[in-house]
């Protein structure tokens, strides 16, 4: 049966990094591996770097699950095959395993399955061991043991360059681990809410979850995205919709509280983070441009989070080929308009244009609109007129804590500083009116008296993109929402 070729990288290199050039270097590696790979005619090359008494997997390319290894897994530099070949206890090259007395009882020979392997130390630029380039196969292989160690070694100081950038975005991406590790360590990120309005009689509905960080730096999309790059976003994401849902006890049975979430996150289950009186109270907003297609896991666990009572919102909307095809697959019950899209909205027909279609679909699905990023009356006014019912921003309300929280008292729920004598700009033409399910249980306003949009925060630990500034805290799995929506 020939092998299925995968990829295989550590985590902190596998995942899309926070600025681009950190993806370069293992890109070149893994491309380089293949080539040695199918050089050799092996069926697995690696690339293991020290660090301290262990070997990291680093990079590798071709059946890595045939052979039991594990991207990103240590292995001992005293006891593993790898680091006895490092050690110069074993040859670097050896054709059959099981005729080789070096290897008799050699457990990874055993246990993996390795018929056959050829391995080099592999120095950086600066003359220091990284680490070790190896191939190995299931079978034996007759071959010219002189010959592939020579090509082996020309690939070794080929890589020597591309070693010492990985070795640099290591070094890199271990601090980030630190960092994220760190905080998920102390608690996680703040959590602040921000109100979300019913923009006909300008009352709070609903109060989204954002994220707080200690480092303004970057704001909460900088440690989202760094928790990403080393496959910590999901734990950080549940950690923060936790401490979010903590809200509950405390927020009035009309209000509902909206968590942001990465279709990561959602696959990977959120039902045991949910109490029982989250029915009808909670909005998950997916957030992130992840590619969703039709993935089988996301759809399901979408499904079993509105078996709950959970209502599904879709972030980002507006911006881009991601936003609609999430629209599509998801068919979300709120429609989150994009600041990008809200931001100027008054003064462009094209932002006009997408809002009012926008409230068109979400009409034709059953589902309601909310404008996120009002910042302005004119944003306000002109995201009425185009027929959108629900709305956030700084102009409306700013994200707080619970302890200054105007939506706890019932005697405050209209927005104090709501703009005086803010009518609905008609769009061109004015809209019929959204028609979809509202989501505060009233029924929906008429044409003249659509709603402002709420800007984007990012859910329950997500950064506060709703009307707040670039550098406001996001919240990835934490969104206010209405307990009606």
């Amino acid at each position: 049966m020939p092998t299925v070729e995968v990829v295989r990288m550590v985590p902190a290199l596998a995942m899309p990094a926070a600025a681009t050039e950190l993806s370069q270097p293992d890109t070149v590696v893994a491309d380089l591996l293949d080539i040695l790979r199918r050089q050799l005619r092996m069926d697995l090359a690696a690339l293991a770097r020290i660090d301290d008494e262990h070997l990291v997997l680093q990079v590798l390319r071709g059946d890595v699950d045939g052979f039991g290894f594990c991207a990103g897994a240590t292995i001992s530099r005293q006891e593993s095959l790898l680091g006895l070949v490092l050690a110069g206890e074993l040859p670097e090259t050896v054709e059959d395993t099981l005729a080789d007395p070096c290897l008799a009882g050699n457990c990874d020979v055993r246990e993996r399955g390795i018929g056959s392997y050829t391995a080099v130390p592999i120095v950086d630029s600066e003359g220091r061991v990284y680490g070790i380039l190896c191939c190995v196969g299931h079978r034996a292989r007759p071959g010219s043991p002189e010959r592939d160690g020579r090509f082996l070694r020309l690939l070794a100081a080929f890589l020597s360059d591309a070693v010492l950038d990985l070795h640099e975005m290591w070094e890199r991406r271990r601090q980030i681990w630190q960092e994220v590790s760190d905080l998920i360590d102390s608690g996680g990120p703040q959590i602040i809410f921000q109100p979300i309005f019913r923009l006909e009689d300008q009352h709070i509905i609903g109060v989204e979850a954002l994220s707080r960080f200690p480092d303004l730096v970057g704001g909460a999309q900088r440690w989202y995205a760094d928790a990403a790059t080393v496959g910590l976003s999901t734990e950080l994401e549940r950690l923060a919709i936790e401490r979010a849902l903590a809200v509950l006890p405390v927020l009035p049975p009309d209000l509902t509280l909206a968590v942001n979430a990465s279709p990561s996150t959602i696959a990977a289950g959120l039902l045991d983070l949910l109490p029982a009186s989250v029915a009808g109270r909670l909005v998950v907003e997916i957030t992130e441009h992840e590619h969703i297609g039709t993935d089988r896991h996301l759809l399901l666990a979408v499904e079993v989070l509105r078996s709950r009572g959970v209502r599904i919102a879709i972030d980002d909307i507006g911006t881009g080929y991601a936003g609609l095809e999430q629209l599509l697959h998801l068919r979300p019950d709120i429609i989150k308009l994009d600041g990008v899209i809200t931001r100027g909205i008054d003064t462009d027909a094209a932002r006009r244009a997408i809002a009012s279609g926008l409230v068109e679909v979400a009409s034709e699905i059953g589902g309601t609109v909310v404008a996120e990023g009002i910042e302005t009356p004119a944003e306000l006014a002109t995201a009425m007129g185009a027929g959108i019912p629900y709305g956030q921003g700084y102009l409306l309300g700013q994200p707080s804590p619970p302890s200054e929280a105007a939506w706890l008292r019932p005697d405050t729920r209209r927005s104090g500083a709501w703009p005086r004598n803010v009518r609905p700009e008609p769009s061109k033409p004015a809209g019929p009116g959204p028609r979809g399910r509202p989501l505060d249980g009233k029924p929906a306003p008429a044409p003249d008296t659509g709603a402002p949009s709420s800007r984007r925060a990012r859910g329950g630990t997500a950064a506060a993109r709703g009307g707040s500034p670039p550098t406001e805290d996001r919240t990835p799995p934490d969104r206010t929402a209405a307990p009606h929506w």
